[in-house]
Order: C-alpha cells, then structure tokens, then sequence
C-alpha cells in the first residue's frame, strides 16, 4: 500500500486507470502536466500467458491519444489493421442476403491508412503498467481507497492509509456506475436492451485478410473482428485468430454460455458460416448485459466525467472505447493549454468548453447505435427487406459511403 505522506499536490487527479484515464493520465504526463491517477484496484501485470481474448477496436482517430501518451509504442504486440468491413445481414444457419454493405479503406484514396487497428486488452494494460511509472510527472496510487472534497478553489482528494492530494480538478473515469458522478447528483438516462454480449476469441483456418464483420441477426449483431497472429492462443500458436462480439437475447445467451466449447463452436459456426474454414474457441468467454447510458451533464464543480462515467453504448458499432477516448483528446488538448499558459485546468469555462465539444458527439453515436440496434433485431420480413435494400443502396452511393466510412474511422 501507499506510504502516508503529509500532502502531494498535482494539477490534476484522475479516478480510475482504465484505458480511459490510464491513457488520460500519460498524455497529460507526457505534455508536464503534473497528474495523480488513483485506482480502487490493483493493477495486475496482465503478462501471464493464458490467452485474454479481449480487445479493443482502436479507430484511426483516436490512436492520436495512444500516440501523444507514448503508449502506442509500449504495446508489447503489433496491433492488427483493420482494412476493410462487411456489413451483412441473414438468419441463423443460413447464407448471409446478397445485399450488403462493404467498406474499403483504399476506397478513400491510396495514402488513406486502415480504418483502425485490433488490439489486445491485455496488450494495453501492459503498455499502461509499463509506462506509467516511467513519467516524472504521474503519481499513480493502486489500489487505493479515496474521499474526494471539490470546492470553488479546488479539491482535496484523501487516500485511506495514504497521502492527501491537493488538485485544481478531479476527472471521473471510473466506469459506468461512478461514485463521484453519483455524489455530484448528476442524474442518467438508462435504456436497456435486454440483450447479452459474448465476448471471446477463435482461431480459424483460413487468413481474415483484415476485414471485419458486422453481421446482423434477428437477436442482435454477430461481429467478427480480425486479430494479429497469437504465440499464445493456443499450443505452438496461433496465425489467424479473430476476436467475437455476440449479441443474443438473455435467456439464449445464457444457454450458450452453459455449452461446452464444442457445442459453443457449432454455434459460432452456424452464426458465422465458413469463409474462414475450420473454427476453434481460445482462451475464456466473458458475457455482460447490455445497456445504453448518458448522463444529463459532464461537469460540475472542480469535476469532469470522461468514458463510460459519462456515456455508454450499444456495441453494435464497436465505438464505445473510442468515444472514451475522444473525451480524453478534448480534455487533454483543454488542460494542457491552460496549465502552459498559467491557467486553469478546473476553470468552469474550460469544463463548458469540454461539455460542449463531446456531450452532441456521444449522443449522436448513443442515437446511432440503439436505433441500428432496434432496426435490425428483427426478424419481421418486410422490416428486413427494406434494410437489406438499404444497405445495398448504401454500397452503391459513393458519397454517402465515404461519409460512413469517415465516421469508422473516428476522422
């Protein structure tokens, strides 16, 4: 545990070193911005070799975090491109419809670069754990109990056996049920879907060729999404893996994740069809419920909320982390400024500034995703020819393509 010390002072503190506030933390660092980063958890290695078939879908533009954090270059395996997208959609053991929509990221021109890139979960934590105590200007407390106390002239965030931190913000990232956003009665909007997510990782034995797979089903969207080669995924390793997000119903959901990984395979297969030939499960499945979540405001006195504190999605997009991760561009850009000028990083204005530059965005992606979710969980046929047409129409309007193309790419 931490050493009690008398007070540390930091122009900013940040609750929760996820992704979000890990990547948060290093690029403020990095910029000399002094930063505490506190967790209630340890933060473990993660370097053990049991496969976490976990990841992330990093877009085009937010890598600019991964890259001015310094943790793009720490990820300990290179991150696979993801080049092209298929969106499809089809009922189960059966082909997918011949109307479809793909995406090329040539398409956008010969120098455009890929739309994102696949990488692990275990990867980024690796990254984060490695270089977090290498920035002098990051204090990282984990695990970590705290009080936090905002006032008008800053804030006091005192750790249970540890030091007392005096900051001029304090940036929630600690997830979705947040306690600061609850204490600082900031009030959310809820949607559930009742609606399961499978997530976990196959090898198959054909290459993915860096296309991704957007394939929609009457119970939710089935996505394939292209993984680079594992040493570690299974024995003697892995050349072509790809990681699933399945969306079911509960009670389906449920029943899958009781099968044993041979029946769990058949289903993957009858879901995903056999372009990629002979299917194998790796390492462990994670399933979680799935929810919509924004919170009226992201500010409050001496607070910001960034990530999942702030909004939540649908997956069916694979944005969500993304949309994290542009809070956190915003809010660096924002406090980096104003800590270079002599200003403040906590300043009610700046905090409007931030609130203003995200809260359209992420309720734009939150409209997105739950009516693309809605829209195609159906199985009602004249519903499902109209969609099919289009996606279709979709594909054959360049512009409007292009548009949608942008948009994946986070540009």
């Amino acid at each position: 545990m931490n050493d009690p010390e008398t007070k540390l002072t930091a122009d900013v503190c940040i609750m929760g070193a996820g992704p979000v506030g890990g990547s948060l933390a290093c690029r403020l660092a990095e910029a000399g911005v002094s930063t505490v980063v506190v967790d209630r958890a340890a933060l473990p290695p993660m370097e053990h070799p049991a496969f976490d078939g976990r990841a992330y879908a990093i877009s085009a533009g937010s890598r600019r975090l991964l890259d001015e954090s310094g943790l793009w270059a720490k990820l300990p395996e290179p991150a696979q491109e993801i080049r092209e997208i298929r969106v499809s959609d089809g009922k189960v053991g059966r082909p997918a419809s011949r109307l479809f929509l793909h995406f090329d990221h040539l398409e956008l021109g010969p120098d455009t670069g890929p739309f994102g890139w696949m990488v692990e979960a275990r990867g980024l934590r690796i990254a984060l754990n490695g270089h977090m105590p290498t920035l002098p200007s990051l204090r990282v407390l984990a695990p970590a109990e705290a009080s936090v106390e905002r006032r008008d002239d800053g804030v006091t965030v005192r750790i249970a056996g540890g030091p007392e931190i005096a900051c001029r913000v304090v940036i929630a990232a600690e997830g979705r049920n947040s306690p600061l956003r609850e204490e600082a009665g900031i009030p959310v909007t809820r949607l559930p879907y009742g609606q399961t997510g499978m997530v976990f990782a196959i090898s198959h034995e054909h290459p993915h060729h860096g296309i991704a797979l957007e394939h929609f089903l009457p119970a939710g969207p089935f996505a394939l999404l292209p993984m680079a080669p594992s040493a570690d995924a299974l024995a003697g390793g892995a050349p072509n893996v790809s990681a699933i997000v399945w969306t079911e119903q509960q009670a389906v959901a449920k029943r899958m994740m009781a099968l044993d990984d041979a029946r769990f395979e058949r289903e993957v297969a009858r879901r995903l069809g056999d372009h990629l030939g002979r299917i194998q499960l790796v390492g462990r499945r994670w399933s979680y419920p799935l929810s919509a979540m924004l919170a009226h405001r992201y500010i409050d006195t001496r607070l910001a909320l960034a990530g999942d504190a702030a909004h939540g999605i649908h997956p069916i997009s694979g944005q969500g982390l993304n949309l994290g991760f542009r809070d956190a561009i915003v809010l660096a850009d924002l406090m980096i400024e104003a800590v270079r000028f002599g200003g403040d990083p906590g300043d009610p204005v700046l905090l409007t500034r931030y609130q203003r530059a995200r809260r359209p965005d992420n309720m734009m992606m939150l409209g997105m995703t739950d009516g693309l979710d809605r829209l195609f969980s159906s199985d009602n046929r004249l519903l499902r020819l109209a969609r099919d047409v289009g996606i279709a129409a979709v594909h054959r309007m360049p512009p409007l393509k292009r548009l949608f193309m942008r948009q994946a790419m986070g540009v």
